[in-house]
């Protein structure tokens, strides 16, 4: 089934801000030059960082909807499945977000949080956290590409045409084959998007960069109407993981790893 491309669009995509409030904001300063219509984010706004209130507040300001990550839901409700350090990051982001003091500011986040959906499907694009069979928690590696023959087949079964998602805090393009490019690999600048096979794209880390680059990660994703043409470019940003890394630190419920790891991009 075909599904139609929507209007000529230019939307950056963002992921995996974790509660790091720096690199959130050095990422929207570096959108804003990028004139953009849209900002969409693929959940996993909390979790690990400092600074879970101010951006739950900037994606609700800024973006156009949010996917609902497995962080986000550790805080609703239960961190299942999660290690220790990961458990004592996901209570401590709850009482920051119960620690505010004025009711109505404190109740507002939190349906917002409430409200986060577990997909969403625009045109061809289908948009997930996690994968399009498990959207809040499947991680989808490039690793996969080696012995995930079935786990590809069943995830691209399940993709209109075009997937995105988060989740494993490392950029780049899947493809049914199945095959996994980096963005170093489809080279600098946008990136035309074959119309003759699917493929699912990360667009990285703004928060927490696993891929070994330490710099926050986003993507433009760029569509054009009639000419059945869309477009792909990977942006890496430097921030001041220092400052993020000291606050983190700073709080004894949460591991000091967690700042140290930011440094090294893993």
């Amino acid at each position: 089934m075909r599904y139609p491309l929507f209007l000529r669009m230019r939307t950056a995509v963002i992921s995996d801000i974790h509660g790091n409030l720096e690199a959130l904001q050095v990422t929207l300063a570096s959108i804003d030059q990028c004139e953009v219509d849209r900002i969409v984010c693929l959940g996993d706004v909390l979790g690990y960082g400092p600074n879970p209130v101010e951006c739950v507040d900037l994606v609700a300001e800024r973006c156009e909807w949010c996917l609902l990550g497995n962080h986000d839901l550790a805080a609703l409700y239960e961190p299942t499945n999660f290690n220790e350090v990961a458990e004592r990051a996901a209570y401590w982001t709850r009482k920051q977000l119960e620690a505010v003091a004025d009711a109505d500011q404190r109740r507002a986040r939190w349906e917002l949080l409430g409200r986060l959906r577990v997909r969403v499907q625009e045109g061809d694009f289908l948009a997930v956290h996690g994968t399009p069979r498990k959207p809040i928690n499947e991680y989808l590696f490039p690793e996969d590409v080696q012995s995930g023959t079935r786990k590809f087949e069943q995830i691209f079964a399940r993709v209109p045409r075009y997937g995105m998602q988060g989740h494993t805090h490392v950029p780049g393009v899947f493809t049914a084959e199945p095959e996994f490019y980096s963005p170093e690999e489809l080279g600098e600048g946008p990136w035309t998007l074959p119309t003759d096979e699917q493929l699912i794209f990360n667009p990285g880390s703004v928060g927490q960069p696993r891929d070994g680059d330490p710099r926050a990660s986003y993507a433009i994703l760029e569509t054009s109407e009639g000419e059945d043409k869309t477009t792909l470019e990977f942006i890496r940003e430097p921030y001041d993981i220092e400052a993020v890394a000291a606050k983190i630190i700073a709080e004894p419920e949460l591991a000091d790893w967690l700042g140290e790891r930011l440094r090294e991009g893993r």
